[in-house]
């Protein structure tokens, strides 16, 4: 134990310690509660870095002391509410008031350099020695966007709610999510951002849509990272004239999905101009990279001034297959650059494999209904969620005790298995010995409980 603990600022005891301070600073709305709002929040961050299955397994909890002790110890919650004291506080938060967490967290990141592994360079000279033409360096943070839902029901339902009208006469409602995701091609740690509901807006008739949620989501995200270069990853619901011309106005570089029978004209373009380029590269595994590319093409002709680049990729496997992709982009093209483009565009799929799947199916129990109520439980508790996933990903990244706890477990829904275990029979006196008691199977230490 002569190494420190926690790293200073990184660590989960100063990541819960800066949320409360957050916590603490929303505007309560409802006067006379004897427990205040951030111990509703904080206990909705357990939940989720917890792994509870429900808000009744949680509540049950509450009659176990060590319990009560270990969330004041390890989250600084005074008093615990029980479910239904939860989902009324919580149903009255505005979720955009949650954001700052996610901004606070990834500040924390850049301050402590630990996104520089995940900066994405586009100009490294990779696959040959003579470049076409000079390209300006352009490093930024990889951005995966995209939609997933998270709640369906046939009754249950709040004026947010987007609705399905079937033939049969029944309606579906229904809440989706827009996730947006830090990614890299080499890491399979991912960093999620605020995400922004897709739900029926005020004053409106019409169902929110993804492309709708996209310029709310985006706006927010540069003006909360005025400064922060992004390439934007997106699939081919965003190669529109409107979305690109967003992407642009907020100074966002993109890389987005564009296939065939959603962009004849461009196909067509690139088909028969005498300026687009072919080339090949088969790698040591024998697998065939080709590329057929041009620039400053029209996208479409609806917006004939709107030029963009165009890059098309086949990947040939020694055994036959066949994989082909095709994206717009605005960043440079050449030989150099090929292959470090389409490496970043099919990064893309890790807000759904590492981001979204994963809460779906590693213990974070993202389907489930944790509490809809009439105003904004619903999307309130996939924030917590998030923030939750978001202080996981750090600790997975920064926190050796987390690690060496996630070693020992061998995979991560053991870990939150043995980590709730240890949270329900023992008083925990801190986060280290915590972590300790799955890494070096330590007992923690048990505290008699005050029976006078």
């Amino acid at each position: 134990m002569g190494r420190k603990a926690f790293r200073k600022t990184l660590g989960i005891p100063n990541l819960l310690r800066i949320i409360r301070q957050d916590f603490e600073k929303i505007p309560e709305k409802k006067a006379g509660c004897s427990i205040p709002l951030a111990d509703h929040l904080m206990s909705g961050i357990a939940v989720f870095l917890l792994k509870y299955p429900s808000l009744l397994q949680f509540d049950h909890s509450r009659s176990c002391e060590q319990t009560r002790v270990n969330l004041k110890t390890l989250y600084g919650v005074e008093h615990m509410p029980c479910d239904t004291q939860l989902r009324a506080r919580l149903d009255a938060v505005n979720p955009d008031d949650l954001r700052v967490i996610f901004t606070r967290l990834f500040s924390s990141l850049q301050r402590n350099k630990v996104l520089e592994d995940f900066s994405y360079t586009f100009d490294k000279t990779s696959l040959s020695p003579t470049s076409e033409k000079p390209v300006e360096s352009q490093d930024s943070f990889l951005l995966s966007i995209d939609g997933t839902q998270f709640f369906s029901s046939s009754k249950v339902h709040c004026d947010h709610c987007c609705e399905k009208h079937h033939r049969n006469g029944k309606t579906t409602y229904y809440h989706q999510m827009l996730g947006a995701a830090i990614v890299h091609p080499n890491q399979s740690i991912v960093f999620p951002l605020a995400p922004e509901p897709i739900q029926q807006q005020d004053g409106e008739i019409k169902n929110d849509c993804e492309r709708n949620a996209a310029k709310r989501l985006l706006t927010k995200i540069r003006r909360e990272h005025p400064q922060a270069k992004f390439t934007v990853i997106e699939d081919g619901l965003a190669s529109n004239g409107p979305h690109i011309n967003l992407l642009k106005e907020l100074n966002f570089n993109f890389i987005l999905g564009a296939k065939p029978k959603d962009h004849t004209t461009l196909f067509e373009s690139v088909e028969t101009s005498k300026e687009t380029k072919t080339f090949t590269w088969t790698d040591d595994k024998e697998i065939e990279h080709t590329f057929r590319y041009l620039e400053n093409v029209p996208l479409n002709k609806e917006h004939k001034d709107l030029n963009i680049n165009f890059i098309e990729y086949w990947e040939t496997h020694p055994s036959g297959k066949v994989q082909r992709f095709s994206w717009v982009t605005n960043l440079p093209l050449n030989k150099n650059t090929l292959m470090l483009l389409m490496r970043a565009a099919r990064a893309r799929w890790k807000i759904e494999n590492e981001t979204f799947n994963t809460l779906k199916n590693q213990g974070y129990h993202f389907e489930h209904n944790f509490g809809h109520g009439q105003e904004h439980l619903s999307n309130v508790m996939a924030n917590l969620m998030f923030i939750g996933f978001f202080i996981d990903q750090i600790q997975f990244a920064c926190c050796n005790n987390f690690q060496r706890a996630l070693k020992k477990a061998k995979s991560k829904v053991y870990l939150w298995q043995q980590l709730r275990a240890i949270w329900l029979c023992y008083t925990i006196p801190d986060w280290e010995m915590y972590y300790r008691g799955v890494s070096d199977g330590l007992k923690p230490v048990i505290v008699p409980v005050n029976t006078s």
